[in-house]
């Protein structure tokens, strides 16, 4: 009965280290100094990544084809509509003939890895490292390689947008209310959104926004478009419009 106790302890301990809430974190970052008057900038927005999935009963993703593709359309439309108020030129990425378009690919996947670095060490205060207090300023970047990509032509910034996410199952909500019922809090579902532009010139991230508690469902349109107008709250220049209960 002991050897049970220790195994049940040790279960309700890790589920208590997955649902550990994002107590005091914040959102938004912009490298000090930093400005973006309308009409001083072009803008290349990059392929967004996006994936959708099931949240299985033991918290594991599922990836479902039919969800991301829904959402890629939603998440294109919504886009589309939003850049034209953004207050500067944004042109959607092309490869053309360069034959760069995986080597794209790959720095957006890098920018989706520095923004969850950026929200781990320095949006969260428990975690945040010395050299990233907020006396030290907003410091991150993707190194030069950018600037060397003739696809991208004569743009100043690049837009990068990243979205993941899943769903909870049947079997993941169930666990959730026996947990609950248990005094044990388990999350159902992972919304993660980031979205950031990035100097061309420096490969600087010069603006943040990363979120690990993202709303809009994007499997619809009217929730692709609530995800969008989070993704880009603050956008510098020329914000967009928010709502104040789109979450």
């Amino acid at each position: 009965m002991a050897k049970f106790e220790r195994y049940k302890l040790a279960f309700v301990a890790s589920l208590l280290c997955l649902s550990l809430p994002a107590l005091g974190q914040e959102k938004t970052g912009r490298k000090e100094g930093f400005s973006l008057l309308p009409g001083t900038a072009r803008i290349i927005l990059i392929r967004p990544q996006i994936e959708v999935g099931a949240q299985s009963t033991g918290g594991m993703n599922e990836p479902n084809a039919d969800w991301t593709s829904q959402a890629r359309e939603n998440i294109a439309i919504a886009l589309q509509e939003a850049q034209t108020k953004l207050g500067n030129v944004v042109a959607d990425y092309s490869e053309e003939a360069s034959g760069e378009g995986p080597l794209v690919n790959q720095y957006t996947r890098l920018f989706g890895s520095v923004a969850s670095s950026v929200i781990e060490y320095q949006f969260f205060p428990g975690n945040r490292l010395p050299t990233k207090k907020r006396d030290k300023g907003f410091n991150w970047g993707m190194g030069d390689g950018l600037s060397k990509l003739s696809s991208l032509g004569n743009a100043d910034y690049a837009l990068f947008i990243n979205t993941h996410d899943q769903y909870g199952s049947t079997g993941r909500k169930v666990l959730q209310l026996v947990g609950a019922m248990g005094g044990v809090g388990v999350t159902s579902g992972v919304h993660i959104g980031h979205a950031g532009l990035v100097d061309l010139k420096t490969g600087e991230i010069v603006w943040l926004n990363a979120d690990l508690q993202m709303g809009g469902d994007v499997r619809t349109l009217e929730g692709a478009r609530k995800r969008v107008k989070q993704l880009l709250e603050g956008f510098p220049g020329k914000p967009v419009e928010t709502d104040e209960n789109a979450k």
